[in-house]
């Protein structure tokens, strides 16, 4: 069976950084929050400039960040680092019983995941989840990704089809950022505000739909 001294390591440094370095002892889960962002951000930045030096000392400094979260939670008694990668690998097995167990390949993993995610869950809504700090982009990709794995047409969401050329989309979002800022306004609230309208569409068709 493959073993994984380092990370065993790991979780030894922390350990003792969290009783004898005075900064990383003071930390909380709150006050690390901008750090686990920033590292996230730089894991991508890594992913699209970097090689796999960079890569791998990004994604490094993103696992300290769950051991660190991991080990202030194991100090109150709550979880440890174990649990962490217990609750991931129960879900993985759950989430993929085409792999771990005897059912058939779905047609649409996309949606298979989906479906399998609110079941789990108790998920009530297709918005159920999805957070709320994501940027307007990102949330709108995971809204839409959502309504289409359970069926929702874009003319529901009162969206028409989108006509514009798979290797113009960036140039054409870039475009409308320039728009919004000729305008005078803020291309992620104006965003944000039509995604809302998408949401509440969304909402509405849900609670006509329920028996």
């Amino acid at each position: 069976m493959t073993s994984y001294p380092e990370l065993e390591r790991l979780g030894e440094i922390v350990h003792t950084l969290r009783s004898q370095c005075p900064w990383d002892a003071e930390q909380t889960h709150r006050t690390l929050v901008r750090h686990l962002v920033e590292e996230t951000c730089e894991v991508v930045d890594a992913i699209e400039s970097g090689g796999d030096d960079a890569l791998a000392e990004e994604l490094g400094d993103l696992l300290v960040q769950v051991f660190f979260h991991a080990e202030i939670a194991n100090e109150d008694g709550r979880f440890d680092i174990e649990d962490v990668a217990r609750h991931i690998a129960d879900k993985l097995v759950a989430r993929h019983p085409y792999v771990y167990g005897h059912q058939a390949m779905p047609a649409d993993l996309d949606a298979s995941w989906e479906q399998r995610k609110a079941a789990e869950k108790g998920r009530t809504s297709v918005l159920d989840g999805i957070p709320e700090q994501f940027s307007a982009l990102a949330r709108a990709a995971k809204v839409l990704s959502r309504a289409a794995s359970l069926g929702y047409e874009l003319d529901v969401l009162g969206l028409t089809p989108p006509d514009v050329a798979d290797d113009q989309i960036g140039a054409e979002l870039l475009r409308l950022v320039a728009a919004a800022r000729a305008a005078g306004l803020d291309p992620e609230q104006q965003a944000r505000d039509a995604l809302r309208l998408v949401e509440s569409r969304l909402v509405a068709s849900e609670h006509s739909s329920a028996p």
